[in-house]
């Protein structure tokens, strides 16, 4: 069995579903289908549920009309048939029954994942019509009915794939299966969801969870690039990737990757393939097991990055500190990227600064405090950078016209991390490529 999973925009119009029926009907190997919402779907729900939280349920209904025209001409664009045209018809009506019943007083955290879901509800079962008018043999898979998270959010493998062999075994054996990404239920059995970006974490665990032959990510990118090609020309795509240079260029801001996803699919050596939805028969990039000798294989940017300076006299031949300043961290739910440490000062960033106020607070009582945004972590990444000393070098003598606020290099052999203000970014992405130059990808 083969896993695919294919993005907001793959499935962001009718023509566009029309040409993914086409890929996975290509050839006759049973798959399990994850799709993510239409594009634009997310962000206009997260809308509505922003006028709610304000208390307007005047505009949270008119925001839910609109979404609504919006997939009433979904409907006329996928069908003509009539009957295909009331079905779809019952399936948008009863998906947004369900969004206005969440416009009540009081509207809260469940009342938004129930509305969030509706997204992936509605491109699945729209997409599941549209295939079985087709002529396809194809299964309807609620993800709903086995994916789940535990008490802490993470994801419950050993109830997923119990919940999962026992919905397969109620639909009974079809070449292929569509499921939503991103949706689930949490460990009190409400509808909940793996966070922003985590329909690919719903491919990899399904993956690791039935020991598919491949996991393939359908995206609008050829594969990952050695270089963000939105920044920088004469980029190239990497066409063997191992699962650690993945998951560190996911983290550090290689879009094309959920951070998370490669774990499962590590776990249990699942090979990983990014695949181009425009041009099906290239050969993406595959994510495996095997390590390339190629001390660079690419570079990312993170940005949103905020660097906070903490200083004290206390941390001199002290332990204890650094304990401390992390206790903050976690009591606040903010994960640190970086960090560089002196006698007495500790530098590190963050790239979530919803609780920043409350950390400058808990932090200032024992220590002095700074906090500057506008930063960018740029990664560099590799399997072996380190015992090739030219490397590191060529690459700092590319940046010598750039200000580098900090370095991380050593806690991992597969990277090096910069950081730089954000206005730096495009020219230190354009300057490293030329390292490139003598270091080809494959």
């Amino acid at each position: 069995m083969f896993i695919l999973k294919f993005g907001g925009t793959s499935v962001g119009s009718a023509q566009r579903m029309r040409e993914v029926l086409e890929i996975i009907t290509r050839d006759h190997e049973q798959k399990i289908v994850v799709l993510s919402a239409m594009s634009g779907t997310t962000n206009a729900l997260v809308g509505i549920c922003e006028h709610l939280y304000r208390g307007d349920k005047t505009a949270g209904r008119q925001a839910i009309q609109a979404l609504h025209d919006q997939y009433d001409q979904v409907r006329h664009d996928l069908f003509s048939d009539a009957a295909l045209l009331a079905t779809a018809k019952d399936i948008i009506d009863t998906e947004f029954q369900t969004i206005s019943s969440c416009v009540i007083d009081g509207f809260g955290t469940r009342q938004e994942k129930t509305i969030l879901a509706a997204g992936e509800l509605l491109s699945t079962q729209l997409f599941h019509l549209l295939a079985q008018s087709e002529g396809v043999d194809v299964g309807y898979l609620p993800a709903l009915d086995f994916m789940r998270i535990d008490e802490k959010g993470e994801p419950f493998l050993e109830r997923t794939t119990v919940l999962l062999n026992q919905t397969l075994e109620s639909l009974g054996t079809h070449k292929i299966y569509i499921t939503q990404g991103y949706i689930c239920r949490n460990h009190w059995e409400e509808i909940d969801n793996l966070q922003r970006g985590g329909s690919d974490y719903t491919a990899t665990i399904l993956g690791a969870v039935v020991k598919s032959m491949e996991i393939q990510i359908w995206t609008d990118i050829d594969g990952v690039h050695n270089n963000d090609p939105r920044l920088v020309d004469d980029t190239a795509p990497i066409r063997n990737l191992s699962y650690r240079e993945a998951a560190e260029l996911a983290y550090f801001g290689a879009k094309i990757l959920h951070p998370t996803c490669v774990l499962p699919a590590e776990k249990m050596q699942v090979p990983l393939r990014l695949k181009y939805t425009m041009e099906p028969d290239a050969p993406g990039t595959l994510i495996s097991s095997e390590i390339s000798n190629r001390p660079i294989t690419a570079i990312a940017a993170k940005d949103g990055i905020t660097a906070i300076n903490i200083y004290s006299h206390r941390m001199l031949m002290a332990y204890g500190f650094l304990k401390k300043v992390f206790q903050v961290f976690e009591d606040h739910k903010t994960p640190v990227d970086m960090i560089t440490t002196s006698e007495v000062a500790v530098s590190l960033t963050i790239d979530d600064s919803t609780r920043l106020d409350r950390i400058l607070e808990d932090v200032g009582h024992f220590a002095e405090i700074e906090a500057t945004e506008g930063y960018s972590i740029i990664c560099i990444v590799g399997n072996d950078l380190f015992n090739e000393t030219v490397y590191v070098e060529r690459i700092f003598a590319s940046l010598r016209d750039i200000p580098v606020r900090m370095v991380s290099m050593g806690g991992s052999k597969y990277n090096i991390s910069l950081l730089i203000k954000t206005e730096h970014k495009k020219q230190a992405l354009i300057a490293l490529n030329e390292v490139f130059a003598t270091n080809p990808v494959g």
